[in-house]
């Protein structure tokens, strides 16, 4: 029965589709949402997962709720399901839950230790619940807890977490068991492609395999004469036919048509005199860092933690100790005077508080966020504050007070990473973004704080950047990043958007240098903050265009425009003179190293005194081959080349030296005196002969000098994997150096000598391991093959005998199938579990069995050897039985047989009493003979 607006789209096999809010939400779903609801059922429908990938603020977390309880009063699903969320965000999908579905029994799995353990034994293990709600850091922390369970459903909030597929919490969630995934992110792509690939490859690790085959066949149809915009084309077609299905991308501007765009300006503030001072100080500290004079990676580094430095002055420089004066400590006037961000933020905020708006400030730093708690201290705001330290319940707490009706709370403080992410403050209306994060996406997080569904006020951004210094090089970095990821994810481009580098970082940091240290010119900016806002607007406007009409190919060469080598208008590029300008008026940048503190300190470490002159050169040794007995050289080689170098040992006057003890049995004693002997093989040594020396080099062709211990290594495991055979084809598959011939040449000479091996006793036990695992194999693919051809009906009819001491997580529909498909490949064949797995993803009987479709070749290899364990030991079993039924038969017919010569006996001898048995018994013989003759 349909209800509440549902249609069932023709047929049986259609999706239901809600066109207006389902009964179970509520309160009432935007259009748009129950798109998004629709688009999931079908996805549930069609045995597929997704990715929600709805910009930020378009209510992602209703929608996934409204599926989750369409499982349960439509498909009958209870669940269970896990939602993964971040720690920030933990409380608020609690809440959502209680808000629009309260009916689903939904459990919070945090608190310390003792609070969880109580929550898993008393919630959890017994499955009293609907809808599982947890923290990334809980899920690492209590994996092998949530392991246990299977779930319909896994969900994950801000998805992007887990784009990079070798960290840990990726691994982890992929090892939970379900039969649905769904991915919830606003930024699905955010540096490269290959992110993006990673999410895929979650939902469906069967279709999204390897990241090669999906960049060859998103460029399969590109020929060699198209231009790059008609290449582009079929790219974008060819990503979108792949992504069609998976993905589902809706933003603002498309479908809230009640949500006012928000409006981004830069303002540009310049540096106060004490910024300038410390602005100049950092860039003195590492000169040399500055003049290129270091290695290149550890030139880079010292780069990077230098533009760390200089972003921390132009934010404040309070930030470095020593700056502010004192003691006393005095929180005053001098606070906001002395950083140029502070005095224009000032302004702002005085301007903003009088026109009723609320404002939230982002910045990377937490110390940067202590002194803007002393500034909302000294100025009388009221504030809360959010970052990487802050407690789960304290996050709450202060999310609530900012957010609640009527609340007195001005400013909300957060830092961007922790208080970026899913987090509700539509009642601000202004954000500040204090400074800048390396990610653009990371920035657009923080805005999309305020401007969401629910937001009636025009939302402003104030992104303050400090003219002429690194944050100027850095915003027109973030501004080209996001202007190629939009091609990206539009044009389905695969560049990878790389860490800045060597040149980029001194770039930056010699940008505007020359003017902030030597201008004697004051940089502070004392305008009126309408008129910093207008100017502001004007220079966005510029930055924007700057790069919003440049193609792909044009990024991706894009320069910026000032380069290292151009200074004051004039270009010292190569083929003209060498640079002689240097903003710090130090040492000139030259190409030749004069000094490094890396060879500085090599030199000052090198213990001894300086080297003596070279003393004249030896003779050279004469050639001796390494004789390794697997090379079967003749033992006579060995004694000629002993010969040849004792003569040598003797022209040059090199003594014997006392050889180090292998043992105990090589004491001192007996080591001198093998010394000796060694010695006076030396004094009584003669050069070898000319018939010594042709034979010497006949002995060397006789062995197989060419063979290397590896080669020799892995002839030993092809004779353990397929034993003495003479398929020399299957040996050139282990030795891949060596061609069929020369492995047969080699196995020859081997059968015969391989005794005289000093491994001899370890190679003759690998060899009679491989046998009995071979022996093992066949024996197994024989009991497998009885065990299947025993039923008509293999699939269906085909009994398992579990042990009755262990749970089993397959199910016996699947156990069935896997022993059907091995056997159907055969035991032998290498990739035999690949095989199958690509079985299971076609096979429709599991196109809702998530947790068989998503189980490696090696865990499906291991499930085999278990059934196959199984069914040799229900062999055994038979094969007891009956050896023991046939001795139980024995031992009857041998009893009944005595009872009737007993009894045949009593008969004899009262018949005829005065006879003996034997004649008795002859005659009884005879008499069948005769009657048989006649």
């Amino acid at each position: 029965m349909l209800k509440d607006g549902e249609l069932q789209a023709g047929g049986d096999d259609q999706p239901f589709v809600f066109e207006e809010s389902p009964s179970f939400i509520n309160g009432a779903m935007r259009s748009y949402q129950l798109q998004g609801l629709n688009w999931m059922v079908s996805l549930h429908h069609n045995g597929l997962n997704g990715i929600l990938a709805d910009e930020m603020g378009l209510g992602k977390t209703l929608q996934t709720i409204a599926f989750l309880s369409y499982l349960k009063h439509y498909k009958d699903i209870q669940g269970p399901h896990l939602v993964v969320v971040p720690k920030s965000t933990l409380q608020n999908w609690s809440r959502e839950f209680e808000r629009w579905t309260p009916d689903i029994n939904t459990v919070l799995l945090t608190g310390t230790k003792e609070e969880r353990a109580e929550i898993i034994a008393n919630r959890i293990i017994p499955q009293d619940f609907s809808v599982l709600i947890t923290s990334y850091e809980i899920c690492l922390i209590e994996k092998s807890a949530l392991k246990k369970l299977s779930f319909e459903y896994i969900a994950i909030d801000e998805a992007h977490r887990i784009k990079n597929v070798d960290s840990i919490l990726s691994q982890i969630v992929r090892s939970f068991m379900s039969r649905g995934r769904l991915l919830i992110t606003g930024t699905p792509l955010q540096n490269n492609m290959k992110e993006l690939f990673a999410l895929l490859n979650f939902i469906c690790p069967e279709i999204f395999s390897d990241y090669a085959d999906l960049e060859s066949f998103l460029h399969k149809d590109e020929a060699d004469g198209e231009s790059d915009d008609e290449k582009s084309k079929k790219v974008v077609e060819a990503l979108h036919k792949i992504l069609r299905p998976f993905l589902l991308r809706r933003v603002k501007s498309d479908v809230e048509k009640g949500l006012l765009p928000k409006k981004e300006i830069n303002i540009y503030v310049g540096l106060t005199e004490m910024q300038r001072k410390w602005y100049r100080s950092v860039l003195e500290k590492d000169i040399d860092a500055v003049n290129g004079l270091t290695g290149k990676k550890e030139g880079k580094t010292r780069l990077m933690n230098m533009v760390m430095q200089l972003r921390k002055v132009t934010c404040h420089p309070y930030l470095f100790d020593g700056a502010e004066p004192g003691p006393p400590y005095t929180t005053d006037e001098h606070l906001i005077e002395n950083s140029g961000k502070m005095v224009i933020l000032d302004k702002l905020l005085n301007s903003m508080k009088a026109k009723g708006s609320r404002a939230l400030i982002f910045s990377q730093m937490s110390r940067m966020l202590d002194i803007l708690e002393d500034y909302c201290l000294f100025r009388g705001y009221k504030y809360c504050r959010i970052d990487g330290s802050t407690a789960h319940d304290d996050r709450i707490t202060a999310i609530d007070e900012y957010n609640k009706p009527g609340s007195e709370k001005f400013i909300f403080l957060l830092t961007t990473r922790a208080g970026g992410l899913g987090i509700n403050l539509t009642t601000a209306d202004i954000v500040v973004l204090y400074d800048s994060d390396w990610n653009p996406q990371a920035d657009l997080q923080a805005m999309d704080r305020a401007h969401r569904i629910g937001q009636t006020k025009q939302v402003y951004v104030f992104r303050y950047v400090t003219e002429g210094s690194v944050e100027e090089r850095m915003l027109e970095r973030a501004a080209q990043k996001l202007r190629l990821d939009q091609l990206v994810i539009q044009q389905g481009r695969t560049q990878t958007s790389k860490a800045a580098n060597k040149e980029e970082l001194l770039e930056m940091i010699t940008h505007g240098a020359e003017h902030i240290v030597n201008s004697s010119d004051d940089m502070m900016i004392n305008d009126d903050i309408d008129e910093i806002i207008q100017r502001g607007e004007e220079r966005t406007a510029e930055l924007s265009s700057k790069y919003e009409g440049l193609s792909f190919d044009a990024l991706a060469n894009f320069k910026s425009e000032a380069s290292v080598q151009q200074w004051e208008g004039e270009d010292f590029r190569a083929g003209r003179k060498t640079l002689q300008f240097n903003p710090l008026s130090l040492s000139k940048r030259e190409r030749k190293l004069n000094y490094s503190v890396d060879a500085y300190f090599k030199e000052s470490m090198r213990g001894g005194p300086s080297k003596p002159d070279k003393a004249p050169k030896m003779p050279r040794a004469p050639k001796q081959l390494q004789l390794q007995d697997f090379q079967f050289f003749p033992p006579r080689l060995a004694v000629l080349q002993e010969k040849e170098i004792a003569y040598y040992k003797k022209t040059n006057e090199i003594p014997a030296t006392v050889e180090e003890p292998q043992g105990s049995e090589d004491t001192p004693e007996k080591l001198e005196e093998d010394r000796k002997v060694a010695q006076e093989i030396i004094d009584n040594a003669e050069p070898l002969t000319e018939e010594e020396v042709a034979e010497k080099n006949e002995l060397l062709k006789q062995g197989f000098e060419d063979w290397s211990r590896r080669d020799f290594q892995q002839f030993v495991r092809a004779l353990e994997t397929y034993g003495w055979t003479e398929d020399f084809e299957l040996f050139a598959k282990e030795v891949d150096s060596k061609t069929p011939e020369a492995i047969g040449e080699y196995y020859n000479v081997f059968k015969k000598k391989w005794k005289e091996l000093s491994e001899y006793p370890r190679i003759k036990t690998r060899i009679e391991e491989g046998e009995a695992k071979r022996n093992k194999r066949s024996n197994l693919e024989a009991l497998l093959a009885k065990k299947i051809t025993s039923v008509r009906y293999p699939m269906q009819e085909l009994e398992l005998n579990y042990p009755t001491t262990k749970g089993k997580v397959y199910s016996e529909e699947e156990d069935r199938y896997l022993l059907c498909r091995l056997y159907h490949y055969g035991m032998q064949v290498e990739d035999v579990y690949e095989r199958i797995k690509k079985d299971i993803s076609e096979f429709p009987v599991f196109r809702f069995d998530w947790f068989f479709k998503s189980r490696s070749p090696q865990e499906l290899q291991r499930r085999c050897n278990t059934l196959l364990g199984m069914i040799e030991k229900e062999a055994e079993q038979q094969q007891a039985q009956e050896v023991k039924t046939k001795s139980t038969k024995g031992k009857k017919r041998g009893i009944e047989e005595v009872k009737a010569e007993e009894t045949t006996a009593k008969s004899s001898r009262a018949s005829t009493p005065g006879s003996g048995t034997p004649a008795s018994t002859a005659a009884t013989n005879k008499r069948p003979n005769k009657r048989k003759k006649t």
